[in-house]
């Protein structure tokens, strides 16, 4: 059974590395995706924080964690999706659906 998982995963790897000039991008769909599941609840901390420094508490309370939950569900609908179709070029050239950030931690300073 190990092996058969073992074997269906190489098999879709060496898939996703295969292909007519798009080798990077299925990979990076597929990390794209990954990530997106990954990090999905910490939007609604992010969107929160976002709103305190623009517009104070109650905003934070309100709108920044409303925002938040949304975006916490489109991180992880978008990861999802992604994940799963990361084979396939769509949308157009694997372009990525959420692109504001691409990334969660894209546009987060660094330590």
């Amino acid at each position: 059974m190990k092996q058969g998982i073992a074997i269906g995963l190489t098999f879709i790897l060496l898939l996703s590395l295969a292909g007519q000039g798009h080798c990077q991008t299925s990979t990076r769909k597929l990390s794209r995706g990954i990530s997106n599941i990954a990090t999905c609840p910490l939007e609604i901390f992010e969107q929160t924080k976002r709103a305190y420094d623009s517009d104070g508490a109650i905003a934070a309370l309100t709108y920044g964690l409303v925002k938040g939950v949304l975006m916490t569900g489109a991180r992880a609908l978008t990861g999802v999706y992604e994940t799963a179709t990361f084979l396939i070029p769509l949308p157009h050239d694997y372009k990525p659906i959420l692109d504001d950030p691409e990334f969660f931690s894209e546009d987060l300073p660094i330590w």
